[in-house]
């Protein structure tokens, strides 16, 4: 992957409270969201990588499945975690 193991723990740090909280659902869902920016600049300059294009439409769906939880529970969390990584909704 295109993340180092300190770049990795700045965003579990940053999202999820402590480096070491990485099941976190807001840090969970930044992790997506950098996976999901790598993967949409990849398949930029290699439109014929299928595979690829499917990994990104699940990791999506994974992440929207995890959004919908924290709407459901905290909407203002939810609101707050939508503008810190920019997700437009």
């Amino acid at each position: 992957m295109h993340l180092t193991a300190e770049e990795k723990k700045a965003i579990f740090k940053k999202h999820g409270g402590s480096e070491k909280n990485t099941g976190s659902t807001e840090a969970q869902i930044a992790m997506f969201t950098e996976r999901i920016t790598y993967l949409t600049e990849h398949l930029k300059k290699n439109k014929k990588d299928f595979s690829t294009e499917l990994s990104l439409v699940k990791l999506v769906g994974k992440r929207r499945a995890l959004l919908d939880y924290i709407a459901k529970n905290d909407i203002v969390k939810y609101r707050e975690l939508i503008k810190q990584l920019g997700i437009r909704k």
